[in-house]
């Protein structure tokens, strides 16, 4: 290997925790637990941080939030660190492109990130309301943490990126050109997220 100037990539013994529920920030009421399942877009978005392996010994975070109803990707970021404006940047980008109307449910684990000061504020300025998981449950953000699963199995597979570049142009692939518009869900009727929603659209049209 070294003749060929090659270098094993070797798995890393820490694994990075993204959820840190410790902190008097203050908490949210978990929404959900008390609605029914959206029956529209842009009624509940949800919304998790998950770490990418890299080849250089660092970490890079990915935040990514989901419109429930048909769990097309809204927003996403990749950062090197996990800090609040990582959930705030890809927040606003799923608002900006998606211009919900006031009431949206923003759905979170605990995590000190969506109980800041700026996060709540943005929120605040969109009309929002935050829900938050129950203390220690494991199913209440479920769809958010099964959409990092799929991801990790699909594009991942025991890989690691190069450059936090290479990181952001595979995940635009993998969200933007796969997972939103060609990837079939069962749970979707075996439709893609993109034409999930146009098919709610057209059948609303169609009502009229």
């Amino acid at each position: 290997m070294k003749e060929q100037q090659l270098q094993a990539i070797q798995p890393k013994s820490f694994v990075p925790k993204t959820t840190n529920s410790r902190h008097k920030l203050g908490y949210s009421p978990n929404l959900l637990s008390c609605i029914e399942f959206p029956d529209k877009p842009n009624q509940v978005y949800v919304g998790d941080i998950t770490y990418l392996p890299t080849s250089y010994d660092k970490w890079l975070y990915l935040s990514s939030w989901m419109d429930l109803f048909s769990r097309i990707i809204v927003g996403w970021k990749i950062d090197v660190h996990m800090e609040e404006s990582l959930v705030i940047e890809s927040l606003k980008q799923a608002l900006y492109k998606r211009n919900p109307s006031a009431g949206l449910i923003i759905h979170s684990d605990r995590g000190g990130q969506y109980a800041s000061i700026n996060f709540r504020q943005l929120l605040k300025n969109h009309q929002c309301l935050q829900s938050m998981c129950a203390t220690d449950s494991k199913h209440d953000n479920a769809h958010a943490e099964s959409f990092f699963s799929r991801f990790k199995a699909e594009l991942l597979e025991k890989r690691a990126f190069d450059s936090k570049q290479q990181a952001e142009r595979e995940v635009f692939e993998f969200i933007e050109m796969y997972y939103n518009t060609k990837r079939l869900h069962s749970g979707l009727n075996y439709c893609t997220p993109l034409q999930y929603e146009k098919n709610y659209y057209k059948k609303l049209n169609e009502t009229l």
